[in-house]
């Protein structure tokens, strides 16, 4: 059964999480980047990820931090899987010894071919997913989308049922279309889902999974192919 699965990303309180969680999320996502308007302390995301049930996969997402940093997220949240989002190197994702996901920070426009994905994954082979996000100001966050044509999602190194993580501009409006397109192993929702910057809308939320599980409902019928006749999903 062909099933994406859902992460919901800078959640700054208590009802939000638990507004998330009932939607359906896979995974939630904390900033620890003290320049985001969704950032908060690795301690205030301990005390958030501690209402979370068993399954359900806490990320924690930083930007050019230090070692220092990240180990205070690591003591506050042990279990959780780490997201590097900023200009961070291949060394600096593996140094803490933890799977991790990568950003892919990838220019609007005509500028998005230009952008050597296949590099990248070969680059950051080690990590468990890249994010494939719009490249913007302040390192995400920012509602826009990228170019989704603009890449051989059928390439091996692009293979998406096992490392792509979609995201950059995603609501419930087009997530349906993004994932019919890509067939990502994942998505990944911020401002899509949100009232303000920081406080997320549960209504919002649960369409948003809804047209998720809707896309995937699609993908089972008999004939239902890529966008582009390209490689299938998995």
């Amino acid at each position: 059964m062909y099933r994406t699965r859902v992460k919901i990303c800078g959640l700054t309180r208590e009802a939000d999480v638990a507004a998330a969680v009932q939607a359906g999320a896979d995974a939630i996502g904390f900033v620890l980047y003290a320049h985001s308007p969704r950032g908060i302390t690795p301690e205030r995301a301990g005390e958030l990820a501690r209402a979370l049930p068993p399954f359900v996969t806490p990320v924690l997402l930083f930007v050019n931090a230090s070692p220092e940093h990240i180990g205070r997220g690591l003591a506050a949240v042990p279990n959780a899987v780490l997201q590097f989002h900023g200009d961070e190197s291949v060394a600096d994702c593996a140094a803490a010894g933890r799977a991790y996901l990568r950003a892919a920070r990838i220019p609007g426009g005509a500028a998005a071919a230009a952008f050597d994905l296949l590099k990248y994954a070969q680059d950051y082979a080690g990590a468990q997913a890249l994010v494939l996000d719009a490249l913007v100001e302040g390192y995400g966050g920012g509602g826009q989308t990228f170019d989704w044509t603009a890449f051989p999602w059928s390439h091996p190194l692009l293979n998406a049922s096992a490392r792509l993580v979609l995201s950059g501009g995603l609501g419930p409006a087009n997530v349906a279309d993004g994932i019919r397109q890509l067939r990502p192993w994942a998505v990944d929702v911020s401002s899509g889902v949100e009232s303000s910057k920081g406080i997320k809308d549960a209504g919002l939320m649960h369409a948003f999974v809804a047209a998720v599980r809707a896309a995937d409902t699609s993908l089972q019928r008999p004939n239902s192919s890529r966008a582009g006749g390209s490689a299938c999903g998995p």
